[in-house]
This record gives C-alpha cells, structure tokens and sequence, in this order.
C-alpha cells in the first residue's frame, strides 16, 4: 500500500519529520487526483544536487565539506529549492571520488563528523527542506570489510558477497605454461576487463567499474539485507530518501556468458535489468520505502523509455522515478560532443510524455556530476549569450513534464574548463582511458584533451564559485583538491545575489512560479511546433489555468507566428525583460525565453 503523502506546498512545509506509513495513515486522508495524478511532495520539489568535495570547503583543506554546506544553506533556501541531493558523504579511500565506500554508516574524514552530517540535516529541515541520500550499492570498496574478509579465502563466510570465478584457459606462455584469462569479456566502464585477478585465492572478481570497486552480489539475502539495514539506518535519522547509483545493475546472470558483438557496442544495456533486478526493488520496497515517506530516484543506465514504467509504475512497488538519459546524451557520442540537435531534444520530450502516464512521474535534467556544464554544452558559453542561454535552459527545465534537478553552479551559469593537459584532470574515468587510447597511440593526445574539454565530468566538478576572492571563495587553502574555473572572477554567488537580474535571481522567480502553479507539475503537455530548428514552443495547462513557454535556441533573430488556436493573454516571465507585446507573431532575440499566460 501506498503512504497518503502531502498535495500543497504550503502543507509541505508544516511537516517534515519522517512519516512511518502506519502513522500517514492515520493522520493524513488519501489527497484528491490532481489531473489523473497523485499528488506528492516530490513530485512539486524541486532537487539541488551538491557534489560535497567541491561545494564549500570550511576548514582550509581545500576539499569541501559538510560544514560547508551547513554554510549556504541560506543560500539554497533563498533560491527556492525544496530538495537536497548529496553526493557520496560516506568513508572512502576516494578511487572515484566517493562512489567505493569503505563504511556506509561513517562519514568521510575530509567531510567531517556524523556529529557535522546531524547538523546539516537540522538545518535543512529547519529551512523547511529535505535531504535525500546517494545509495552506491551495486558495489563496495575493496576495503571495505566485508570484502577485506571475502578475498581471504574461498570458503570466508563473506565470500558470497562479492562475483568470484575461476579463469578461462588461454594460450600457452614463452615458458609452456598455460595462461590463465578473465572468465568472460566483460570489460568495465572504467577501461579494461571488468574482472581481476587476486592471487591470495587465485580467482577473478567482478568490477563493473573501477579494480577497487568490486561488485556486490544481490543473489545472496545476507547482501541485501545489510543493504536494507543501511538504508534504515539513514531514514531513521531523518533522511527523506535516495538517488540509487547505477541501480540497474544489482542483478546479474551468475553464468556470465560471453558477451555477443552486437552487446559489447553497449555493454550498459546488457549490464542493466538482470534477471532479479525487479524482484529486487520490489523487495527493497516492502522491506524499507514502504515503511517511510521517501523520494526515490535511480541512476538508470541501460533501462529504455519502454522500460521504465517496469520500474517507476506505482503499481509496481519499486522506485518513484528514474533519470533517462535520452535527453541529456542527446550530443554525446561516447567523448565526443555532436552538433546540438533542438528537433532530437523536442521528439525526446513528446516521446516520454506519450510513454509515460500519470501512474509514472518523470525526470527532468540536463547536468548533473557526471556530466558537462549545461550551460557550454546546450546553451551558449560566450560573453554575449552565456547569461541569456542559461536562463533559457533554467525556463526549460522548470516548466518541464517530471520533477526537475538543478547541480550546483547552474543557477550561476557556471561554465567548462579550459582543461589544457592530462594534468588538470582528476577523473579515474579519464585517467584510465588516457592510459588505454592515448598512451597506446590510438587516439592522438592534442584529440583526446581536445573532446574532453567539451564533454569530461570533471569540467562539472570544479569548485563552486562563491566570490571574487582566491580559490573564489570556495577555499581557503593555497591549492585547491580540483583547480578553480578561472572566470570565477566574473561568474560567483556574491555577485549574482545582489544582481536582480543575475541568473540565480531569474532562476529563483521561475522556482517561484513552478511552486505557485501546478499547471507546470500536473499539467498537459503538448510541443506546438515540433519541426522547428530553432523554437522550442509548448503548453502546460491544467484547467483554467494555462501557459505558453517559448524559446529561442539560437543566436540570432527570430520572428515567430504562433498557430492560430493558441491565444496568449499577457506576458509572465520573460529572460530579456522583454515587453512581451501581446501579438500573434513574437519577434525573439537571440536564446530570448518568454512564459505567456494563455486566454
């Protein structure tokens, strides 16, 4: 059974403690359908992720930290957001930066304290927002004890925990010897075969991602209910859900067959939805989301549109919504960015409104820590358009279909890096492939910095950007863990604050507009001119109550005929301050974005 959960905004506010769903039902009614919908908080919220070791660093370590992010609460409260989606907080030796956890209920040294996590967490809540969690478990760390015990012996009570096969005979070597190979050709997403070999048993074990994040086996129970258990342990805290890292992946074929040539052009399709993935989620369900008032979004690599009503359907007792990453991949072939395509990008939002119902709530994104800025990768990063184009792309995204999700530094316009060498990279990802593309002499160095440049995940990582001072504000320390942009001179939050038509001021209005109308939650969607290269023209209505958004992705002047039917009243928001004269035909400057109410 569902927990009734709270319709409005303001009755958002009133409550914000952990609802067990025995105690929803007895204190809050089932709300009303809102256009065939059932209303919930967060579906109305909108989510800010903070990648804690760049955000705010407190102590002059030059990693940020979470009494940092206790720090700009005020901040984030300001802008409007009513979620909080924190980054892997977790102990870890940091192999990838947080995603191999070393102990799930100790946070990370360099973040600071549990004592330092239980003071945010009342922060947040006194500010009348909600935390929700990252919840890596497809894997662990390889130091993390219970794969410290399961590599020890074969017969380790926790050797099930972990994928360990035998090796696959291969040639013979120099001296005669047979060569013994990984047990299939998996190969990882972080470069190489998804298989090492340990010696102290002489067995491969599984890494889906990097030799120091060996996959966890969800076929033994024992598995998931120290998975369960964990995640108990951080709602009963007060945690108000989870963003569920590469949750596709938990099941897997034990048989580990051969991947086909046709499967290893897209090993994360034949990765994801195992043969127990479902029966999985639906166990996590009962045994622990039931039982709270939680948000629960999965990182959904290689789950389709078609898919993903199997997962987020709310009769089928799993997650609350998943990120599809047709849009946000929509330029990306593999590292290299792709021309931008507006028709691709507009057929991808008509065809999740057409597969997705009102039983399944969507996603909305752009950005986020494993991937570009938005703002140098959909918009304009130049000194004329960065400011237009990334109000734009915030109007797009908050008037969207799903609940939308802003990563640090959006709200700025923050922009890529001019990353010149393998030098200024810190990513595991990039560090792996460098050694396997260019090192090799497949890929020239001067092509491999130069497509990294435009699509690396570290260009979001940089440090957040606060003032004009050293480091921007972010830190005190001479030398920070990754190098600051240096345009934070130029783009910072001290600035933009002060400035009313800064893009965190824009941003905040549009916040405050998706709050106050629920015709941009739960209302109808329709693309009024699909085969337009360059406006982006759609309607959000529910009842009475109905807007036009219209956008111009391009650079340069657009005179735009509505279709006869659509009748605008008055002009609501526009990113120009333009007049917004109340015409048939619109005459838009270049990435000018305007919300009409209509008749």
């Amino acid at each position: 059974m569902k927990p009734p959960t709270l319709t409005t905004f303001a009755l958002f506010l009133a409550t914000l403690a952990p609802m067990t769903l025995l105690q929803s039902q007895s204190s809050t009614p089932a709300p009303a359908l809102v256009n065939g919908y059932q209303p919930t908080w967060w579906k109305e919220a909108v989510v800010y992720q903070i990648y804690p070791r760049s955000f705010k660093d407190s102590n002059g370590d030059g990693i940020g930290d979470i009494p940092g992010i206790t720090s700009k609460l005020d901040y984030l409260q300001k802008l409007g957001v009513n979620v909080i989606w924190l980054s892997p907080h977790y102990d870890s030796p940091n192999a990838d930066n947080g995603y191999d956890i070393r102990d799930y209920r100790k946070v990370m040294a360099e973040f600071g304290t549990m004592a330092d996590f239980d003071t945010m967490l009342a922060g947040i809540k006194q500010r009348h927002m909600r935390l929700i969690i990252d919840l890596v478990v497809n894997h662990t760390s390889d130091e993390h004890h219970w794969f410290v015990e399961s590599r020890k012996s074969k017969d380790n009570p926790y050797r099930d925990y972990y994928f360990w096969r035998d090796g696959k005979p291969g040639p013979a070597g120099p001296d005669g010897k047979t060569r013994m190979l990984p047990p299939n050709n998996d190969p990882s997403f972080f470069s190489g075969s998804a298989w090492q070999f340990d010696s102290a048993t002489e067995q491969y074990y599984l890494h889906y991602f990097a030799v120091k994040q060996p996959d966890l086996n969800w076929d033994n129970p024992k598995v998931r209910e120290e998975v369960y258990s964990l995640m108990r342990f951080w709602l009963d805290k007060g945690v108000d859900g989870f963003r569920m890292d590469v949750i596709p992946l938990i099941s897997k074929n034990p048989a580990f067959p051969d991947l086909t040539p046709d499967q290893l052009h897209n090993y994360g399709n034949a990765y994801a939805n195992g043969p127990h993935m479902h029966d999985y989620l639906q166990e996590m369900n009962r045994n622990v989301m039931a039982k709270y008032d939680v948000m629960t979004v999965g990182e959904a690599l290689g789950i389709s549109l078609e898919q993903t009503p199997l997962m987020v359907g709310e009769n089928r007792h799993e997650l609350n919504m998943i990120f599809n990453f047709d849009a946000i991949r929509s330029n990306r072939e593999g590292i290299k960015l792709k021309p931008f395509d507006l028709l691709m990008l507009k057929a991808i939002y008509t065809h999740h409104a057409e597969v997705l119902d009102t039983h399944s709530w969507d996603t909305v994104f752009l950005s986020n820590h494993d991937n570009p800025r938005i703002v140098s990768t959909f918009g304009d990063d130049s000194a004329e358009f960065r400011v237009p184009s990334a109000k734009l792309l915030a109007t797009m995204l908050l008037t969207l279909r799903g609940t939308p999700f802003l990563y640090q530094g959006d709200e700025l316009g923050m922009t890529n890096y001019p990353f010149r060498s393998i030098n200024d990279f810190d990513d595991i990802e990039v560090k792996n492939a460098y050694k396997a593309n260019v090192l090799t002499g497949k890929i020239p160095e001067e092509t491999f910095i130069a497509d990294l440049r435009h699509t690396s995940r570290d260009n979001s990582r940089t440090p957040m950007q606060w003032d004009e001072s050293a480091n921007g504000g972010f830190t005190t320390a001479a030398k920070p863990w990754l190098a600051e942009n240096p345009n934070y001179t130029q783009i910072n939050a001290n600035a933009e604050v002060a400035d009313p038509n800064s893009i965190y001021n824009y941003t905040r209005k549009l916040i405050d507009l998706r709050h106050a109308h629920q015709a941009f939650v739960y209302g109808e969607y329709k693309d009024l001119d699909p085969e337009n290269k360059s406006i982006f023209a759609y309607t959000r209505a529910l009842g009475s109550d109905r807007y036009l958004v219209v956008l111009n992705f391009s650079s340069g002047p657009v005179a735009y005929t509505l279709p006869a039917k659509v009748k605008v009243d008055s002009l609501v928001l526009s990113n120009l301050d333009s007049a917004g004269l109340v015409t048939d035909t619109f005459n838009l400057a270049g990435w000018e974005a305007r919300i009409y109410k209509l008749k």
